[in-house]
């Protein structure tokens, strides 16, 4: 077969459907971290106080339970700590559970998550219990969002490099899908309880699409087609290198100490990408240090108790901070300034540790410690378009740049490595948020 004889992929079906299965990895995450209002709601401690008494200095009495309080931070953890951990053993995995099981079942496991999680809005638990399901809730859906997404991306490998692209597209619109979602159920007027159900059961269809979406691959003759050439079978591609293996003995040899070489030599491809791979993890060590644990804190200063008070963090917050991330990862497709040797990368990626201060000096309730600096509402606006902008077009260029920066034959151990320094940044900003809104 060659590629003149090669299907077209009719009405872009398959394009479609990669970008559905991109849209579901990201969405869960997004839904539960945009959804911070309801979930601190169901967390207040009835006996307390809920009004918040100013003292005169710009300080407010923090009347929130310890639940409450928490509940970003922990969230935050519980989130990155799995999603770190689960990275790495996907690598393994995937030698042994087959991509058909890991797809499908990491998908039906979320829905289930997200069908208890709208349940569980109609029924009244105790503020400690209600945390704890949520956390566990939390852990489940990134362990197997990460074995998810690494599976998806090593099937989209099999394919034309242009379908990674609609995997990145539906990652990068998930969570301006979520923000959105959450603004349109604020706006329908219902209660916050009834808005929350309408919220989730919408994550529940699309999370059910994406199912019934990846059900629908295999029947493409284009996908079909790309399955055979690459030699392909449901146990995924290293099955059917061992079954080649066992026909040859000699290409046995040949291929184990080819991988021998491979594992020896990750240091070495580490050595030639460190600036790239500890720049993409100090990226993401300082967003998520302070996206959404701090940002999601800041309280409105233009009016207190209207609309503006109730959208503000919806708004500005969560589909701001989403469509300038995903404007930052489009522009690198048109523009990759500055280059993989440029000290110019490095420097700017250093500097975005400046929102860490901003960002606590901003209307942040309640503070204890440091003093309102930006206090009107459109320092916040700026600092967020400037921060999400920023980190979504510097995470693009380091991810892209990691691979280049080696010999072709190391590009995808160079890819591997370049996604775990992601994820350990990630894992290292939930750790950090403790500390940075414990400073306020």
């Amino acid at each position: 077969m060659t590629a003149l004889t090669a299907p077209k992929d009719r009405y872009n079906a398959v394009w479609i459907i990669f970008f559905i299965l991109g849209l579901g990895t990201l969405l869960p995450w997004n839904f539960f971290m945009t959804a911070t209002m309801y979930f601190t709601s169901r967390l207040k401690d009835h006996d307390a106080a809920f009004n918040l008494t100013g003292n005169g200095t710009g300080k407010a009495l923090d009347t929130r339970s310890v639940l409450e309080s928490k509940f970003n931070n922990v969230m935050t953890l519980c989130a990155m700590v799995p999603l770190l951990i689960f990275t790495c053993l996907n690598s393994f995995i995937h030698q042994r559970i087959s991509q058909k099981l890991r797809i499908c079942g990491c998908l039906t496991v979320i829905f289930g998550v997200f069908l208890v999680t709208a349940i569980l809005v109609k029924v009244e638990v105790e503020p400690l219990a209600f945390f704890t399901l949520t956390m566990i809730k939390i852990v489940c859906i990134n362990s197997f969002g990460a074995v998810l997404q690494g599976s998806l991306f090593g099937l989209a490998g099999r394919l034309p490099a242009s379908y990674t692209t609609p995997i990145m597209s539906g990652q990068g619109l998930a969570g301006t899908f979520a923000a959105f979602s959450m603004i349109c159920a604020l706006a329908s007027g219902s209660a916050l309880k009834d808005s929350a159900f309408g919220y989730f059961i919408t994550a529940c269809v699309v999370i059910f699409l994406a199912i019934l979406s990846y059900i629908a691959l295999p029947k493409m003759e284009f996908f079909q087609y790309y399955m055979e050439s690459s030699g392909s079978s449901p146990a995924g591609e290293e099955g059917n290198r061992m079954d080649l293996l066992k026909k040859d003995s000699s290409g046995e040899n040949g291929t184990a100490a080819e991988g021998s070489r491979q594992t020896s030599s990750v240091f070495g491809i580490f050595k030639q990408i460190w600036v790239m791979a500890l720049s993409v993890c100090f990226i993401f060590t300082i967003t998520i240090g302070t996206f959404p644990a701090v940002t999601v804190e800041v309280k409105s200063s233009v009016t207190e108790g209207g609309a503006w008070d109730t959208y503000f963090i919806p708004v500005s917050c969560f589909l701001l901070f989403n469509l300038m991330d995903w404007a930052g990862r489009s522009l690198t497709a048109v523009c990759m300034w500055p280059g993989k040797d440029s000290v110019w990368l490095p420097v700017l990626v250093g500097l975005r540790v400046v929102f860490v201060p901003l960002f606590m000096l901003c209307n942040v309730q309640p503070r204890h410690y440091l003093p309102v600096v930006f206090e009107h509402d459109a320092w916040y606006i700026l600092f967020i378009i400037i921060f999400s902008f920023s980190n979504g077009y510097l995470a693009s260029l380091c991810m892209c740049f990691g691979p280049k920066k080696v010999a072709q034959h190391e590009a995808e151990t160079a890819g591997a490595v370049m996604a775990f320094f992601l994820s350990l940044g990630l894992a290292l900003g939930a750790a950090l948020s403790f500390a940075f809104r414990a400073m306020i």
